[in-house]
């Protein structure tokens, strides 16, 4: 028995290796309190995480639902990332005004700009549901008769958990369906823009240094939560005055030194730890390479264009972003599973979790579930290549075709719901396409159009192509839709939405982009869809037999994390450097020097304000440069992931120290792998966005706002006094 635990212990530590994890922020107290102890943390679980007090939770919102964010004042100024407010401060950009290239900062409340849209989540309290919601719930059930009660009992503990009128209940799973928590949650709707940097420094570096070591990016930008005068959630009203928080971060001047403790608090948006070796290898060979080849051609043609027009720049920043960032993701991804050997290293653990599930005698309840797992993901495999294409191609990157497809999926409105749903969902599209056409350029959109119109028949699955492209001309096909279409003009688009259900469908359908997508929608959900879903039902019903196996065999000491959902999660670590290849050493901490390293006139990635360079020759830092130095960015071994940007990086006493924003390239593949030795997320250092507030923006009123203080020299002062 003894050596059945060493193994497991063995067996558990690539997977879950210390400062690995992201943790659930209510159930912290016992062992992670312990591991967080022990590399340095000062404070306890119940100040991080507490229900009946205030604590570091109740300053911490999510973001408009996909970054994090953090309160800094006792008069709600909330703090994110640059690239989380970017599509908000594009949106209050011109010509004449560019807030992306000069920078905004409001000197006072009347200054802040709206955002209709933009909201700030807080948690109130969580819970564990799961007795409740597995309910009624069998071993014998179908999947599908399974997952149906789970709804079920899901809507009505969401229903009738107790909650203010201005609260709303959500529930989540975790461990892939062994768990299931309520979360009670506050949104605030009005959100205003208070300041931000220009994009030569907030997006300094751009899409050449994304998920790459050493950074130099100053990625904040600032914003208000405004709440009704009892300071709870309303709408934008001028009435409304800026929230009170329960909580508010102090922010320590004292910076960082390598082997600090470092907690990130936020939402991460979703990993896979816990796939079998047979995906992570269907990932690296089929899945990201078909995602790459997509992006790299579409943002090839926009750069081209970007470069050469500041008009498409502006129109095409936010979008450009968006599509690069993770196809730089997915290219790092790819390579750190190489490079860690990830998919080596989960065979190894399955087999070693094989041996266990037959000396235990565990056969009947779990033997068949790695076999399956092959049979299905390889059954899957052209479906889901199918599935990425339609998607990256239709969905996400064609905008014509984007703007189309909304328009077949109101057809589907009609036809399920009826004339009055048609007629909200016209409304609202109408209304939406205004601002999708406003950051449309018909050159851009035609030749992103071509290239990935000839990528989808020359790569789909043969099976699954639309009869059209069997014997398509990509150029005749391109020339013909962006004559003819109504999709390539707002006018156009909304003239061809006007009259009633019949009469716009009848419109609709003598379209040509219209008929493209038609056929090709058709094609995906008549052929792709069902068959994708149904392996995808099975393959989670495996993940979350797979889940239980390593809850129950693993020792009661093995440190399982679940999977991001998007809920509020902590993750610990240190400020450590690394070496991502022979012979190379990455220092943990940047810089303004590395600004002026890499500086170059003109350049939309690496030009500097001259202010800036001005601020740096006469080494103008005031309280925030440390031995001469003005401190940039920082890494730490904490284990972040998409949503965790823009959330809080706090030293051992709860203090702000930085602002996480990415991850180094190696270290990318943590979303299925967390390796230790890789695996870094970036940080700006507090202290450089109060320099660019105070130094470069003179925007002391809200410095005046903030708590700033030295836990270190305090320590360091006390000691004395001894």
């Amino acid at each position: 028995m003894k050596l059945l635990r060493l193994l497991f212990i063995f067996l558990s530590l690539p997977l879950f290796a210390q400062q690995g994890g992201m943790w659930i922020p209510s159930l912290l107290e016992g062992m992670n309190e312990s591991e967080m102890t022990n590399l340095g943390m000062k404070m306890t679980a119940k100040d991080i995480y507490d229900v009946n007090n205030a604590s570091l939770k109740d300053a911490v919102p999510h973001f408009n639902g996909g970054c994090t964010s953090e309160v800094i004042s006792n008069q709600g100024l909330l703090l994110t990332n640059h690239h989380c407010g970017y599509s908000q401060i594009q949106s209050h950009s011109t010509l004449e005004n560019d807030f992306l290239q000069d920078g905004f900062w409001a000197m006072s409340l009347k200054e802040e700009l709206p955002n209709p849209g933009v909201n700030a989540t807080f948690i109130v309290k969580i819970e564990d549901v799961t007795t409740k919601v597995m309910t009624g719930v069998s071993p014998t059930m179908g999947e599908a008769d399974k997952q149906k009660k789970i709804e079920e009992n899901i809507a009505n503990v969401v229903q009738t958990s107790p909650k203010e009128t201005w609260q709303d209940n959500r529930v989540r799973t975790f461990y892939e369906g062994n768990q299931y928590m309520l979360f009670v949650v506050e949104t605030y709707k009005d959100i205003r823009l208070v300041g931000a940097p220009p994009s030569s420094i907030g997006k300094f570096g751009s899409d050449t240094d994304n998920w790459i070591w050493p950074r130099h990016t100053g990625d904040f930008s600032l914003f208000r939560i405004y709440a009704d005068k009892n300071n709870r959630p309303a709408e934008y009203s001028a009435d409304n005055v800026p929230y009170t928080p329960k909580h508010f971060l102090p922010i320590s001047l004292d910076g960082v030194a390598e082997n600090d403790f470092t907690l990130v608090f936020g939402y991460p948006g979703t990993t896979d730890e816990y796939l079998p070796s047979v995906a992570i290898t269907q990932v690296i060979n089929t899945i990201n390479p078909a995602r790459i080849a997509i992006r790299d051609a579409a943002l090839s043609i926009q750069d081209k264009y970007m470069r050469a027009d500041p008009q498409i720049k502006i129109q095409y920043a936010s979008k450009f972003a968006r599509i690069a960032n993770y196809w730089k993701k997915w290219k790092g991804e790819t390579l750190g599973l190489t490079k860690s050997n990830a998919v080596g290293i989960k065979k190894q653990q399955e087999n070693e979790l094989t041996s266990q599930i037959n000396k235990l005698g565990k056969q009947q309840e779990y033997g068949q579930l790695l076999p399956k797992f092959e049979q299905y993901y390889t059954e899957i495999e052209s479906y889901s290549l199918a599935r990425e294409y339609f998607l990256e191609t239709v969905v996400r990157n064609v905008e014509l075709l984007k703007m189309a497809y909304q328009t077949y999926q109101l057809k589907q409105v009609y036809e399920s719901r009826g004339a009055q749903s048609f007629e909200d969902r016209r409304n609202n599209l109408v209304a939406s396409l205004e601002g999708q056409y406003k950051d449309y350029s018909k050159q851009v959109d035609e030749e992103v159009f071509e290239a990935l119109i000839a990528l989808y028949a020359k790569n789909v699955p043969a099976q699954f192509l639309p009869a059209s492209f069997k014997n398509m001309n990509a150029q005749t096909a391109t020339k013909n839709i962006y004559k003819n279409s109504a999709f390539v003009d707002y006018a156009s688009v909304k003239n061809l939405l006007e009259g009633d259900a019949q009469t716009v469908i009848s419109k609709l359908e003598k379209d040509p982009g219209y008929q493209m997508v038609k056929e090709m929608a058709d094609t995906y959900f008549d052929k792709v869809a069902p068959k994708y879903e149904e392996l995808k039902l099975n393959i989670s019903g495996l993940e979350r037999d797979y889940m239980k196996a390593l809850l129950e065999l693993s020792p009661k000491d093995a440190r399982i994390f679940p999977n991001a959902n998007s809920t509020l999660r902590v993750t610990y670590g240190k400020v450590n450097g690394y070496s991502p290849a022979d012979a190379i050493y990455y220092e943990p901490v940047t810089h303004l020097e590395g600004v002026m390293q890499k500086y170059i006139p003109g350049d939309y990635e690496f030009d500097v304000p001259q202010k800036l360079i001005d601020l740096y020759k006469a080494k103008d830092y005031g309280q925030y440069g440390e031995n001469g130095k003005m401190p940039i960015n920082f890494i730490g071994t904490n284990h972040t992931t998409g949503g965790n940007s823009g959330s809080p990086a706090i030293d051992a006493e709860g203090n702000l120290i930085g602002l996480n924003f990415d991850r180094v390239w190696e270290g990318t593949m943590s979303d299925y792998y967390y390796d230790p030795a890789l695996s870094r997320n970036i940080m700006v250092d507090i202290r450089y966005v109060l320099f660019i507030m105070d130094k470069y923006a003179s925007a002391k009123n809200l410095i005046d706002e903030l708590k700033l203080v030295h836990p270190k020299k305090e320590k360091g002062q006390s000691k004395k006094k001894k």
